[in-house]
């Protein structure tokens, strides 16, 4: 599979609308495109699935480790690979360019296109441009200019062509029907963007009228088959994943895990009105409950069907939006409106207009508990504007290193009978210890 990195100079450059255009435009073309994402985010690579009918696939370095990366990139299948990159080209964990998308095209040396989003710039940005391709050794190969009019993308080329060694592909015209939706953690999912397909059809438009497509082609680079050791055992666990507009928030290589250990059936929280039967597992990942919890806290039977479950001693894993809808209640978007949720965790959430945690950190087991030994390390992202009121006793001590030595600790993860629930989100290649201890315990 041939492939390349698309990147820019910080977050809001355009990386996404871009990356769903050239994706489509591919198919139109006939090509079979495997998407990928940078970094540790879900909703973009839900994006990528919406227009190539196949599972994106997230390549982050702390969370998976390189090996984790390069098996994760092998899986992936089509004619042509896209992968997406995060915020900046060298934006990482910290103040250099570990993790960044910089970091993932040295790993699996693979050429970048930058998108870049100008406003008011020709020569300066030149310098700009020449900063970003000179500052480590990474093969930027060429620029696509987005949200630019005619005329100045012509004076953008020509200036760019003289002052840099870059190609320029060309460029996608600003237009407001392009325009993604976002709210508090970031883009609404694509599942709930009812005009979507005529966004990414437009899109698809402007690139294959504005950018050369078969020049771009040519710098596709065919990859390897990496090694891949990441697999787990047969233990015939059949596992239910709790999966709708909710809670979608899931690394597909987590799911291949625990179709390796057995069964995996999916279960709409805000459809269904029961666990799934005779299942030995429960997988609640994070998305968005505090946005549905009206429906969520009106499905009654569900509710009291996970607590039933939950109580008589299965075992779960629930990771941030999964842990806020196992306390007793959620606050909605609108501030004093409190809906009940399934009430496992003593304890109650609420919302805030800030990030409580977000990023990077490294979380270390550090009580006594029934499912996790202690002294294990884990590698973990966090991102959300909520926080727990609760007495449970917190398992968990994390720790981010922010910059220059400074660093900030605080508590969570919470264990009651078989049920672990933390805000972290994990990705179990870089933690395939973790996995292994919580399915250790899954009684059949």
């Amino acid at each position: 599979m041939k492939s390349i990195i698309i990147s820019s100079d910080s977050s809001g450059g355009g990386k996404t609308t871009v990356t769903l255009g050239i994706m489509k435009a591919l198919i139109r073309s006939g090509y079979k495109v495997q998407g990928y994402k940078v970094g540790p985010d879900y909703i973009d690579p839900a994006f990528h699935k919406s227009v190539t009918g196949t599972a994106s696939r997230n390549l982050d370095i702390y969370l998976m480790g390189e090996n984790g990366v390069k098996a994760s990139f092998s899986r992936g299948r089509g004619d042509l690979g896209i992968i997406e990159g995060v915020m900046g080209l060298y934006d990482g964990k910290g103040i250099d360019s570990r993790y960044s998308t910089a970091h993932i095209a040295k790993v699996l040396d693979l050429p970048v296109i930058l998108i870049i989003s100008p406003k008011s710039q020709s020569t300066t940005l030149c310098a700009e441009i020449n900063g970003i391709v000179n500052f480590e050794n990474v093969n930027v190969c060429g620029i696509i200019f987005n949200n630019v009019n005619e005329s100045y993308y012509r004076l953008l080329k020509a200036a760019v062509e003289k002052n840099c060694n870059l190609k320029v592909f060309g460029y996608v015209p600003k237009d407001e029907r392009l325009s993604l939706e976002s709210r508090h953690l970031g883009l609404v999912q694509s599942r709930e963007i009812e005009d979507l397909n005529e966004k990414i059809e437009l899109c698809s438009e402007l690139v294959l009228k504005n950018v050369n497509m078969n020049m771009l082609l040519k710098f596709f680079k065919e990859s390897p088959d990496f090694k891949d050791e990441y697999h787990l055992q047969n233990r015939g666990i059949k596992t239910a994943v709790a999966y709708d507009k909710a809670f979608s928030f899931y690394y597909k290589e987590n799911i291949e895990l625990l179709e390796e250990c057995g069964e995996v059936i999916f279960f709409s929280p805000l459809k269904d009105k029961y666990l799934p039967e005779d299942i030995d597992f429960l997988y609640i990942g994070g998305g968005y409950p505090e946005v549905f919890v009206e429906e969520l806290s009106a499905n009654r039977s569900m509710l009291e069907s996970v607590n039933k479950y939950l109580k008589s001693g299965l075992n779960c894993y629930a990771e941030c939006g999964g842990l806020m809808y196992l306390t007793e209640s959620i606050e909605g978007m609108e501030k004093g409106h409190i809906f009940d949720t399934v009430g496992f965790f003593k304890g109650n959430t609420y919302m805030t207009s800030e990030l409580q945690h977000f990023g990077y950190a490294q979380i270390e087991v550090t009580e006594e508990n029934s499912i996790l030994p202690l002294k294990l390390k884990i590698n973990c992202h966090e991102f959300h504007k909520s926080y727990i009121e609760s007495n449970e006793k917190k398992i968990y001590t994390l720790t981010k290193d922010i910059y220059s030595g400074q660093i900030k600790q605080w508590n969570c993860g919470y264990v009651n009978k078989n049920t672990l629930g933390a805000y972290a989100h994990v990705h179990f290649f870089g933690n395939l210890n973790m996995i292994e201890e919580i399915l250790r315990g899954v009684k059949k």
